[in-house]
């Protein structure tokens, strides 16, 4: 992890919380249309680079590939107020948070990787030529890697956010390269305590009833 050592030397790690991105696959009517939409470009997981049999595609079997937010959906109230809708170009008529359903907000990942992504133990740099940074031991060989091409040309109006990218990056060092006194969130919350409540009642619940929190919270560290 060179290149992320590197990076880390430019950047002035503050005492600024992250975003949780807590983890719901639950998929509305609404935006099924948006997972069709990105399964149609990507056809591939965009970061392990993991292809999906052309006989799986045309049962439209996607058992083991899920369309990933790079913005959380539950985090709607904070992408109206720092205006995240203005980087959907390909959204002209929609306003608001229904701006978040964007493929330009979305890519194609395994479950496992887009498990990853919400976690911020994986995350894509647009500023050092797409390349894949993992903050985690490195299980698929993923570090270092460029984001797959295909979600990314420019001459397609659909293609990933360049600035929703750059957010999440940075959402990841915040995670991982923590400022002093910021709690560790852990997977396995001790019996006979109240992990939960402390979230809640701390600087991480800023989402207000944006925050859903999973049965298991999840590690970033």
């Amino acid at each position: 992890m060179v290149h992320l050592l590197i990076l880390l030397a430019s950047i002035n790690v503050s005492d600024e919380p992250w975003i949780p991105k807590l983890i719901s696959h639950k998929i509305s009517g609404r935006e099924e249309r948006f997972c069709h939409e990105v399964r149609n470009r990507d056809r591939k997981c965009v970061i392990s680079r993991t292809s999906i049999p052309e006989i799986h595609i045309q049962a439209n079997n996607w058992t083991t590939f899920e369309a990933a937010h790079i913005f959380p959906l539950r985090h709607g109230s904070l992408w109206v107020q720092d205006d995240h809708g203005q980087w959907m170009t390909d959204m002209h008529d929609a306003t608001g948070s229904s701006r978040i359903n964007s493929i330009k907000n979305e890519f194609l990942l395994r479950m496992e990787v887009h498990k990853m992504i919400d976690q911020y133990l994986i995350s894509v740099n647009p500023d050092d030529g797409y390349k894949i940074v993992v903050f985690d031991p490195d299980l698929y060989g993923s570090d270092g890697r460029i984001l797959d091409p295909v979600c990314r040309n420019l001459d397609d109006p659909h293609c990933v956010s360049e600035e929703l990218l750059r957010w999440h990056f940075r959402q990841s060092v915040l995670a991982n390269i923590r400022g002093a006194g910021e709690p560790i969130i852990e997977y396995d919350i001790p019996s006979g305590t109240d992990m939960e409540g402390e979230v809640l009642a701390g600087p991480y619940a800023q989402g207000g009833s944006d925050l859903e929190i999973p049965a298991g919270l999840a590690q970033v560290l």
